[in-house]
């Protein structure tokens, strides 16, 4: 069990920092974007870590409120799930 949630966890984590990257991308060129939900669906689902960095790397939905605190409290709600389910 322990082995699947850390796989699932580099998985989901790398997945949700390639999405949020791609979007920021996408935004530059004014393209089609990510809907904002499955941002907050890949963070919900044990990404809010990968979601977190990229928008901090990639300097992306900084400045939107929902992302500011939503995407933190996603995190919280991970670590405590992971925590939960490792120990």
């Amino acid at each position: 069990m322990r082995i699947a949630l850390l796989v699932w966890f580099l998985f989901i984590n790398t997945v949700a920092y390639l999405v949020m990257s791609d979007d920021k991308k996408r935004a530059r060129q004014r393209r089609d974007r990510v809907p904002e939900k499955t941002l907050f669906l890949l963070a919900a689902l044990g990404g809010a870590l990968g979601v977190l960095l990229a928008m901090n790397a990639k300097r992306h939905k900084t400045k939107h409120m929902s992302f500011r605190v939503g995407i933190p409290l996603l995190l919280l709600l991970n670590a405590v799930l992971y925590g939960y389910f490792l120990i």
